[in-house]
This record gives C-alpha cells, sequence and structure tokens, in this order.
C-alpha cells in the first residue's frame, strides 16, 4: 500500500495488490519547502499517522482536526476550509521531520475549482468525494511519497 503525490503534475496515485487509484490534487502555491511557517508542501517519505472524520458527512468542516457540525458550501472558494475527511502525514526523514507539526494533511476543501492547480497553503487538497474515496482505502502506516 503506497502513496505518490506528483507536485509537477497535481496528482495523487494511490496502490496496492488490487487496486490503482488516481486523483487530481492542489499542492502549496508557495511551493515546496520543510520550514515552520513557510506555507510551503514538504517533500519526501511520509507515512500516515492519523485519520480523522470517519462517518462525517460530505463537506463537515474540521478545526483544530474536529468536526464543527457546519456544512461547507462546496464550490464557494472564499476561505482555504479543510472539510470531510483527514489523512494527517508525519515526515520520515531529516528534511520533513517538522511534517507533522505544521499540520501537513491530506484533506477534502470548499475550493474544489482549485484542485489539479498549486493553491494550497501546505497540504494536499483534494475533492471531497476523492478524499472520501481514498480514506476507505487506506490506513495509518500507509507510506506517502511527495516529489516534484
Amino acid at each position: 500500500m503506497r502513496i505518490e503525490i506528483s507536485v509537477g503534475e497535481q496528482k495523487l496515485v494511490f496502490t496496492n495488490r488490487k487496486t490503482s487509484l488516481e486523483y487530481p490534487v492542489s499542492t502549496s502555491k508557495y511551493g515546496e519547502g520543510y520550514t515552520e511557517g513557510s506555507m510551503k508542501t514538504p517533500l519526501g517519505m511520509h507515512e500516515i499517522c492519523e485519520m480523522i472524520g470517519d462517518g462525517q458527512p460530505y463537506g463537515m468542516i474540521f478545526k483544530d482536526r474536529d468536526p464543527t457540525g457546519i456544512v461547507a458550501d462546496i464550490g464557494d472558494g472564499k476561505k482555504d476550509i479543510i472539510t470531510t475527511r483527514i489523512i494527517r502525514l508525519k515526515g520520515l526523514q531529516k528534511r520533513n521531520s517538522t511534517t507533522f507539526d505544521r499540520y501537513i494533511y491530506i484533506h477534502g476543501t470548499n475550493d474544489e475549482s482549485s484542485i489539479g492547480t498549486k493553491a494550497s497553503i501546505g497540504c494536499i487538497r483534494m475533492k471531497n468525494k476523492d478524499i472520501i474515496e481514498l480514506f476507505s482505502h487506506v490506513r495509518t502506516g500507509c507510506k506517502v511519497y511527495i516529489h516534484k
């Protein structure tokens, strides 16, 4: 089981023995990097360390990784809102060891029109229907490789 995210192609590919799934994503509009506060997407090998939101409704807004009870207006794009599911990442290399403390996630967004372009503030954004599908296939410990 593995996820590969191409920043250059703005694409996420999940593979395991029986399944191969491909989704468009949105990585950071500020580019790639590792520094706290940079709002850049960290490259390298990561793993899923936490999965949040199982069973929450499509579009549920999360604040501090907790469901707010409010469902987003998907498509309004006025604010970078974390929706539907959160897959939290932990860096496995020295260069990306700040990933966990920087709260870098794979998550749903209300701004689905930006998917396929560099538009996030560090996280990997997905369409809500896609994050629900991916969430059902992955587990904690799954390796996530982010590259240019």
